[in-house]
């Protein structure tokens, strides 16, 4: 039977609905798996680098406090002493200062100096080890003039800092750290006349490096740390690490051959989905050490299931199946009656679904009509509206991931790499303007007790309490900031006097001398204070943060609890009678 045109027009309009519908759902639902790849892709890259800034700043860390070690001037007077009491003197000194810090960086588990004499003898070391800090001397002190450390330190020039690659620590008798994955730091110390006369050398712990880069991380989150020449360092399955010290290789560009670019220096940073089992998406980032250890690098990347990253996407394609159905029945039952009327709402909203998928932007949908259309039309928006509250699911979790590389999550202080950025632009400030910024550096005074006897969820109860007193001593306008461990520092911008510093570490040393009660027990913890003033103590932020920290050293070592400014002499310290 011949069909009339009207029939034939209801077909080929109801025939032009469905097609359109399903080409409409096809397309967005594949457009959400590409929005949603290319967003985890993103946020991964993003999540990466802001890693890559906690390592980063990791190691310089560690390169400040070796300089700082090597700076000092009764470092140089243990190597080159003339008689064996002053000697003797200097030694212990250093090993006084080595202890200290120590006992403030958890993450170290040796500190030594080395005489670039008698192949490299040790002349201080101080391991930790399970009963706390021990200090080796006599026999125990080991020739380390073979180990690369030693001889390529002192071929550097002085202010350089050699990082060693990462490995598993077997050097004999090195209690904690035996056995352990570690990496050095060294640097030079050389004569006044430019000869190098020996080296301190740091041994960092790099699981706690590795801690601080999974902290934070959400479930399902992969993350590799590679060296050079791509052996794991850091594996979701432990096995894989290391694998070089078990005389296995097991490399990065095996099980992610994209990477191999960023060893052929190629660029900077990779970002795939070509796994071998192309279940994950991926983003690596190669980061090349400071001069003169150019040539030498590691690699941190981190790796996210595609399913994980696509589980949204199906139920939007659910949805979407849903509405092409609806939409199918509805056209072939109201084609012939409404084939115009069907016509332009139907384009409107391909339209609209086109437009949303392309730019993320929404416009009018014929959501008020009380028929198929309108039914149509509400799917529509709220499958728009589904896929605009995952975009802000993923936007929202990416401000938390920029929220914790920037504060510290303990207390929500700013953390180091956001106060340094504060005191770079406040140094230029002071420049132009001929202003002084003040530095306070401080150290804890009795946290370390609180904290081992009591439990570290005590000792957060006392960081907290710390900051909110910082906090609350401070001027709005001045930064306070957690470094780390039991360390806080301040920024004081448009300093008019030292006495006005002065008056601000009076007041920090008082506010934290007032008890903290838990559980009927009075816990207190003093501060150990140093002021740095720019421009006179430093001419940048590395050298005034440097002599705040000196300052505050020199104030732990005189008794605690008090404030020591850079500029003083080595013997002035200021206490502050408290009677609470």
């Amino acid at each position: 039977m011949k069909l009339k045109l009207a029939q034939r027009f209801a077909l080929v309009l109801a025939a032009v609905g469905i097609l359109g519908a399903g080409l409409s759902g096809y397309y967005a639902y594949h457009a959400s798996r590409e929005l949603l790849l290319r967003a985890a892709e993103e946020r991964l890259l993003t999540s990466t680098r802001v890693l890559m800034r906690q390592v980063v700043t990791a190691l310089q860390k560690g390169s400040q406090d070796v300089l700082l070690l090597a700076s000092h001037p009764r470092t140089v007077a243990a190597l080159t002493a003339a008689t064996g009491p002053e000697r003797a003197a200097a030694e212990n000194d250093i090993a006084a200062l080595f202890v200290a810090m120590l006992k403030t960086r958890p993450d170290i588990y040796q500190l030594r100096l080395i005489t670039a004499a008698e192949h490299g003898m040790e002349r201080i070391r101080v391991d930790r080890d399970e009963a706390g800090l021990l200090r080796v001397g006599g026999d125990e002190l080991q020739e380390k003039g073979h180990y690369p450390y030693v001889y390529e330190t002192l071929r550097m020039p002085r202010g350089s800092v050699f990082v060693s690659n990462p490995v598993i620590n077997h050097e004999r008798g090195a209690h904690a750290g035996e056995d352990k994955p570690s990496v050095h730091l060294a640097t030079p110390i050389h004569a006044a006349n430019g000869v190098p006369i020996g080296l301190i050398v740091l041994n960092a712990d790099l699981d706690s490096v590795f801690r601080m880069l999974t902290s934070d991380l959400p479930g399902g989150i992969g993350l590799y740390l590679t060296n050079g020449l791509g052996d794991f360092l850091l594996h979701p399955d432990a096995s894989q690490a290391f694998a070089f010290d078990r005389g296995k290789r097991i490399l990065v560009q095996d099980q992610f051959p994209a990477t191999a670019r960023l060893f052929d220096g190629q660029t900077e940073h990779v970002v795939t989905t070509a796994t071998p089992d192309a279940a994950s998406v991926a983003a690596f980032i190669r980061q090349p050490l400071n001069p003169p250890q150019d040539n030498e690098s590691f690699v941190l990347g981190m790796s996210q299931p595609t399913a994980a990253v696509l589980s949204d996407s199906d139920a939007l394609g659910t949805a979407i199946l849903r509405i092409v159905f609806a939409f199918s029945v509805l056209s072939l039952v109201l084609a012939t009656l409404l084939a115009r009327a069907v016509t332009e709402p139907l384009n409107q909203m391909v339209s609209a679904v086109q437009r949303f998928t392309a730019v993320q932007e929404r416009v009018p949908l014929p959501i008020d009509r009380q028929d198929e259309i309108g039914v149509l039309a509400r799917s529509f928006d709220e499958m728009q509206q589904k896929i605009e509250m995952q975009m802000g699911t993923l936007q929202a979790k990416q401000r938390e991931l920029d929220h914790l590389a920037s504060h510290d999550p303990l207390t929500g202080l700013p953390n180091r790499r956001v106060f340094l950025d504060r005191v770079e632009h406040a140094l230029a400030r002071a420049q132009r303007t001929e202003s002084r910024v003040a530095i306070l550096f401080i150290d804890l005074d009795h946290f370390k007790e609180i904290n081992d006897n009591l439990g570290h969820a005590v000792g957060d109860l006392m960081l907290l309490a710390v900051a909110d007193r910082l906090r609350t001593t401070v001027r709005a306008a001045d930064t306070v900031a957690r470094l780390g461990g039991d360390e806080f520092i301040i920024l004081v911008e448009d300093v008019e006097s030292l006495d006005a510093v002065a008056m601000v570490a009076r007041k920090i040393i008082e506010a934290l001398a007032h008890p903290v009660w838990y559980q009927d027990q009075s816990l207190a913890v003093g501060a150990s204070i140093g002021i740095a003033i720019f421009p006179q103590d430093g001419a940048s932020t590395t050298e005034v943060i440097a002599r705040a920290d000196q300052a505050m050293y020199r104030a732990k070592l005189a008794g605690r609890n008090r404030y020591c400014l850079a500029s003083e002499a080595s013997g002035d310290t200021h206490t502050i009678p408290l009677d609470l």
